[in-house]
């Protein structure tokens, strides 16, 4: 099934370039940790490929795309070829690479998010699907090089906005089931929620904005014994006197006998 982005020639040659520019990332990474040619090749497939992979498993679309089309899995590996040859110059792009990976972020999210649509999912699945084929190659890339995922440790904006970007489609997929917005109105509006997924990224980067974490608390307002709030004994060879013992000081006279 094809999505509004897939119907024109500049966005399917675009969807080429981020499955070639998320390729090199994976190789690069692949790279610095001094594999082999086929390791960086693996990688370089698996990064562009493999959250299009999952989404495909996932709504049935089997085989999936990521191993059916000779386009996407020739513009993966070429970029593992390119990265293995050029990584110096391509490690040094840091903001171009930055910017393709926002590039990618977006349209993987449109896109995925469009398929499940035209799978006739809900909109919670289609989200989902969007998720997936936005984030699952790179988390899979991160598992095999024993990293921590990107996703969890790049504290900017990288899954917020692609979320948003998702919700965004989904809208978009119901007003053009009710006939509300037409093929060209679509493509259009998928468009501007690419436009903004990557903005939304940048402008994170750029600004070092970055979601706040838990909040900051000193004390525990629990109506129990603070024996329960002892941490655990970590070292058990270490004695750590009871509740009885603690509050009692024994004193040792050495005048007093037997």
């Amino acid at each position: 099934m094809s999505v509004a982005l897939e119907s024109n020639a500049v966005f399917v040659a675009i969807e080429y370039m981020a499955i070639f520019c998320s390729g090199l990332s994976g190789g690069l990474a692949a790279t610095r940790k001094r594999y082999d040619i086929f390791t960086i090749l693996m990688i370089s497939w698996v990064t562009a490929l493999g959250g299009g992979i999952v989404r495909d498993v996932l709504l049935g679309s089997l085989p999936p795309v990521g191993i059916t089309d000779k386009g996407y899995v020739l513009s993966a590996l070429l970029s593992g070829i390119v990265i293995a040859f050029a990584h110096p110059e391509i490690g040094n792009l840091t903001r171009s690479m930055i910017v393709v990976d926002a590039m990618a972020l977006g349209l993987f999210a449109v896109n995925g998010t469009a398929k499940a649509m035209a799978f006739h999912t809900s909109g919670m699945t289609a989200v989902f699907m969007g998720m997936f084929t936005a984030l699952a190659g790179g988390v899979i890339r991160d598992t095999l090089l024993n990293e921590v995922p990107s996703v969890i440790r790049d504290k900017h904006w990288y899954a917020v906005p692609s979320f948003i970007g998702c919700v965004l489609t989904v809208i978009v997929g119901k007003f053009v089931e009710a006939g509300k917005i037409n093929l060209r109105g679509e493509m259009v509006l998928d468009l501007a929620i690419v436009a903004l997924i990557v903005a939304l990224r940048l402008l994170s980067v750029k600004f070092n904005i970055m979601l706040p974490g838990a909040m900051e608390r000193e004390r525990a307002h629990l109506r129990m014994r603070s024996r329960y709030l002892r941490r655990p004994v970590v070292h058990p060879q270490v004695h750590e006197p009871a509740d009885h013992e603690a509050d009692v000081s024994i004193t040792h006279n050495p005048d007093e006998t037997a």
